[in-house]
């Protein structure tokens, strides 16, 4: 395991334990913030298992998850909005186990 890789299976437990302290506090906002956090760094382990790369920006990772693994582009995208709407509405429970469940599954995927 090279040393990016740690660092995104480390970001990823971080980003995960905390989204799962603040759904079980119902804070809902940071909860959806993290476990997209969660799925970035998901995805970008996905990338450089894969495809030897770790993208640069969200564009980057939305292009190359777009035109590679359309499975993965689809839930980044569908949970995108999620993210950006958590600055300036309030977000429920159920936006925040979407994403939970969405940044285990690509993990997964990352594990194949």
């Amino acid at each position: 395991m090279d040393g990016k890789e740690k660092i995104l299976l480390e970001n990823f437990s971080e980003y995960m334990d905390s989204a799962e302290k603040a759904l079980k506090e119902k804070k809902y906002n940071v909860s959806v913030t993290l476990f997209f956090k969660a799925i970035t760094a998901a995805s970008d382990l996905f990338l450089l298992r894969k495809e030897g790369i770790v993208p640069s920006s969200h564009t980057d990772r939305f292009r190359i998850l777009q035109s590679k693994h359309e499975a993965i582009y689809d839930m980044v995208d569908r949970d995108f909005p999620f993210y950006q709407d958590s600055y300036t509405k309030k977000m429920d429970e159920e936006a925040a186990k979407l994403l939970k469940e969405d940044a285990q599954t690509i993990k997964k995927f990352s594990e194949k």
